[in-house]
C-alpha cells in the first residue's frame, strides 16, 4: 500500500495521539459488543446492525443496503438471511420490480432495535456519568464532525474501492 503524502497542519503530536485513540476506541467497541447481550436475538451482531438502517430508511433491496453500509452484497445477503430466519426481518416484493425483493423490519426487529439502542445508551451513560453535560455535548459535536470528515474522505478518495465507500 502506497502512503500518500499530505501536508499536515501543525498539530504537534495530536494526530499521532488521535490515531492511537481511534484504534483504542475500535478495540473497546469490539469488547463493548459482548456487553450488549444479543445472543438470544438469533443473529450475529453485524446482522443485527442492519436493522437500524432498515428501520430508518424503510424496506431496502439487499444491494441498496450493501451500498448504504459500504459492504459486499454477498455479506449483506448472508446477514439478511440470519435476520429473516430469526424473525427480525422479512422479505417482501419490490413494488418497482416484482422480480426483486426488499428486506423490511418486523415488529420483533423493531423491538430488537429498541433494546439495542437502549443498551447502548445505558452503557454510554455509565461511561460518561461523571462528565458535565456541556462536556458531553461538546464531545458529541466534535465526534460527529470527525465522523463526517472521515466519511467525506471515504466517499472522495479514489484509493478506496467502491464497495468499501460509505
Amino acid at each position: 500500500m502506497e502512503v500518500q503524502h499530505v501536508t499536515m497542519p501543525d498539530t504537534g503530536d495530536s494526530i499521532g495521539r488521535l490515531a492511537d485513540e481511534v484504534l483504542r476506541f475500535v478495540r473497546l467497541g469490539a469488547r463493548a459488543k459482548s456487553m450488549l447481550n444479543t445472543a438470544d436475538l438469533g443473529a450475529e451482531f453485524s446482522a443485527l446492525m442492519l436493522l437500524f438502517p432498515l428501520r430508518h430508511h424503510g424496506p431496502l433491496r439487499v444491494t441498496d443496503l450493501a451500498d448504504l453500509k459500504g459492504a459486499d452484497p454477498s455479506t449483506i445477503s448472508r446477514q439478511a438471511a440470519q435476520l429473516v430466519k430469526a424473525g427480525l426481518a422479512r422479505r417482501e416484493a419490490d413494488p418497482a420490480d416484482g422480480r426483486a425483493s426488499r428486506l423490511a423490519v418486523t415488529e420483533s426487529g423493531m423491538a430488537a432495535c429498541t433494546r439495542l439502542h437502549e443498551a447502548r445508551q445505558v452503557m454510554l451513560c455509565r461511561a460518561l456519568n461523571d462528565w458535565p453535560a456541556e462536556r458531553v455535548h461538546a464531545f458529541t459535536d466534535l465526534f460527529q464532525e470527525f465522523n463526517s470528515s472521515v466519511e467525506a474522505l471515504m466517499r472522495n478518495d479514489p484509493a478506496v474501492p467502491a464497495r468499501e465507500k460509505a
